[in-house]
């Protein structure tokens, strides 16, 4: 039997810990956003940062998911903290090794209403303030991102390139975060029940 491998392409507060949560309850493993205690025994990726580990697999090895094989599902995979910017969902090159080192593979977008998506990233501490306007995202250079409109073009480029890159593939699924049907959606898409599904990290210390 094919193993199952999950990557979320959603951007930060579009429901990536919620998902996360969602896959765990479900029974698989998941990355999302930091590797935490308790999750591995493998002190190379303890603490790292999953948008770090991918990359390093994918130049180190060719497969992005190369240092993350123990985990089934990756569901928050961009960093913009520590002096770090990595948006590997952006990465058509990284994007494209993952489906090539692992067929079968199921891509996910977690999609949120841009304007609501905007107005989560401005009030998240200082991510839509500071951190995305200082600074380089691919869609989003320096000095971008100051103003609200800056950041619904930016996510409206996003889901315009996933939805490009990724059309007519029975590999990936978009679904919107406020669907009520998305559970059961994205459970059909993946060959699972989930057992739950709710609202998650409003105001957590993690990224999703």
């Amino acid at each position: 039997m094919e193993r199952l491998r999950v990557v979320n392409l959603g951007l930060p507060k579009s429901g990536t810990t919620t998902l996360g949560l969602a896959l765990g309850h479900a029974g698989l493993r998941v990355a999302d956003w930091r590797i935490r205690k308790g999750q591995t025994q493998n002190r190379d990726i303890l603490f790292g940062f999953v948008g770090d580990h991918i990359y390093k697999g994918y130049y180190q090895t060719g497969d992005p998911l190369a240092l993350l094989d123990e985990f089934d599902a990756v569901t928050e995979m961009s960093v913009a903290s520590k002096g770090l910017s990595l948006w590997p969902q952006t990465d058509w090159g990284l994007l494209d090794a993952i489906r090539r080192h692992h067929p079968g593979v199921k891509f996910l977008l977690s999609h949120r209403e841009p304007e609501a998506l905007v107005k989560s990233m401005l009030g998240w501490s200082n991510l839509g303030k500071s951190r995305l306007p200082q600074q380089n995202v691919p869609g989003l250079p320096s000095g971008y991102g100051k103003t609200p409109e800056e950041l619904l073009r930016w996510i409206e480029g996003h889901y315009a390139f996933c939805r490009r890159v990724f059309a007519g593939d029975p590999g990936f699924l978009e679904y919107d975060l406020a669907d009520p049907d998305a559970p059961q959606r994205i459970g059909a898409f993946l060959g699972l029940e989930l057992p739950w599904w709710g609202r998650a990290n409003e105001k957590g210390s993690a990224e999703g």
